[in-house]
């Protein structure tokens, strides 16, 4: 386990947990370590692990909760955008969703194996049961997208996708609270619809649901 030679610098022990995370120690969504047990892992004190944390959420890798805890949003750091997304920011995002999410679509509908459709529909859960918060929400969208991503079986999708999460976590957050509801009913079946087309390897209609859900999407910021 790697760790920082001086405990008072926050901003290496902050290099040292995107080390990990872009190692791939955690998941996607997944909930990290509490604050003393990663500052016991890392060899600094707690505070110098909290403000660490603070370093990595504002650069959209992590987010923490109030009374849940610290969670893995993003798989690295790209250019932060500004604070306040304009709505053809958001339909650029969508834009590339589509490029890339379409694809996978289908592509997994042709190659998801067993492990990875029970990975999709593990992820699923997540989401149905992730609907009283709406960055709790977001994160766990994202999460089950990217499980159809890599089901996908397209490395360089994944790379895609993985280098995108900071934006698209940033844009989705935004754009939910401009809307002001989500994770209804209708939404989840679609995504429910977009697995069973997956599971039945029906490329065509797993490629139409998440082009048209979208889309949909983006008519909104037109």
């Amino acid at each position: 386990m790697s760790q920082v030679k001086r405990s008072s610098l926050s901003e290496q022990s902050a290099e040292v947990l995107l080390a990990r995370v872009r190692e791939g120690e955690w998941a996607l969504g997944q909930k990290l370590p509490s604050e003393t047990t990663l500052a016991a892992q890392i060899g600094v004190g707690r505070s110098t692990a909290r403000e660490a944390i603070r370093i990595l959420a504002g650069k959209g890798v992590l987010a923490s909760r109030q009374g849940s805890g610290v969670y893995l949003t993003a798989l690295d750091v790209v250019e932060e955008w500004t604070s306040t997304l304009t709505s053809s920011d958001i339909v650029s995002v969508i834009e590339a969703r589509l490029a890339i999410e379409t694809e996978a679509a289908q592509l997994a509908a042709e190659r998801r194996t067993p492990v990875a459709l029970r990975a999709i529909r593990r992820a699923l859960k997540v989401r149905d049961t992730s609907r009283d918060d709406l960055e709790a929400h977001v994160d766990a969208d994202t999460a089950f997208h990217r499980s159809i991503v890599v089901a996908a079986a397209n490395d360089v999708l994944t790379d895609l996708f993985d280098s995108f999460t900071p934006r698209i976590r940033e844009a989705m957050v935004d754009m939910l609270r401009r809307k002001g509801g989500f994770g209804d009913a209708a939404d989840q079946d679609i995504h429910t619809d977009l697995v069973d087309a997956i599971a039945d390897k029906d490329a065509a209609t797993a490629g139409g649901i998440s082009r048209s859900h979208l889309m949909a999407m983006k008519r909104e910021f037109l």
